[in-house]
């Protein structure tokens, strides 16, 4: 790997946002609308549909048009399933950080993505990871509750052995060390991600750093959310995988007897 040069905030393209959608045309508007909305223009929106056939494309078109300044790339085609979409606009990005927005989920306000770029401005060596926190929303986009797990105050790979602490969604993570996804995992391939991630960053010796700020608001009926069970046996394998099998069963007891002991 080449060295990772400092951002040059006079690039057109600093973020590459991607959103992987089929038949998303209930929930798309409101992820569009928050991205249309930002101040900062240092972006570009990568938007992966699985050839949806319920108007989605059109609520896509129709933002592409009313938004010529946006960067906006659109591939419509059949793909095999949720994580070779999202490789698909791994592939495609541009920019030197990349975040994932569900359809349903939005920037958190106007100013998320310039006070995720202004990050990159302020260390001696280039963030791995910029992040922050996730509040939940209805399928409305009206404000439920802030995200249980907190994102900590210093993330490493070893802290997600507490379990996903940073939403996906609001984990911008630098482009040249990420990992494709693992498409052996069908419903928490993210969460396996995001560790592999961070396991480069401190490879390279880069910094993982807080912004402190919501940066996210995530839809609370998510893919996993529908596959809770499922999802959680595929996180234990995640978890067995990188941190070992005693660790991770001790850890999930620990989880069962604080789950007892809060009910």
């Amino acid at each position: 790997m080449s060295a990772i040069k400092p951002v040059n905030t006079n690039e057109k393209v600093i973020i590459s946002l991607i959103t992987v959608t089929y038949n998303a045309a209930d929930t798309i508007k409101r992820t569009l609308d928050s991205i249309a909305a930002q101040e900062c223009r240092h972006f570009e929106h990568i938007i992966i549909d699985g050839q949806s056939s319920d108007g989605t494309i059109a609520l896509v078109n129709t933002y592409k048009a009313n938004n010529p300044h946006i960067n906006i790339k659109v591939v419509s085609e059949p793909d095999e399933g949720l994580y070779h979409a999202m490789n698909k606009g791994l592939k495609a990005a541009e920019g030197k950080y990349v975040c994932f927005l569900n359809a349903g989920d939005s920037l958190h306000d106007s100013t998320s993505l310039y006070n995720v770029m202004k990050r990159t401005e302020v260390h001696q060596h280039l963030p791995g990871v910029i992040y922050g926190e996730t509040d939940i929303v209805d399928n409305k986009g009206i404000f439920l509750r802030h995200r249980e797990k907190k994102a900590p105050e210093h993330l490493s790979w070893k802290s997600f052995r507490q379990g996903m602490l940073v939403c996906h969604q609001s984990f911008y993570a630098l482009r040249e060390i990420c990992p494709e996804y693992d498409t052996a995992y069908r419903l928490s391939a993210d969460f396996d991600w995001c560790i592999r991630v961070m396991k480069a960053a401190k490879q390279h010796k880069l910094p993982l750093v807080n912004t402190h700020l919501v940066l996210t608001d995530y839809l609370a009926e998510g893919m996993t959310t529908k596959n809770h069970k499922a999802s959680l046996k595929e996180r234990f394998r995640i978890m067995a995988h990188h941190y070992g099998y005693p660790t991770t069963f001790l850890m999930h007891a620990w989880f069962c007897i604080k789950s007892l002991l809060t009910h």
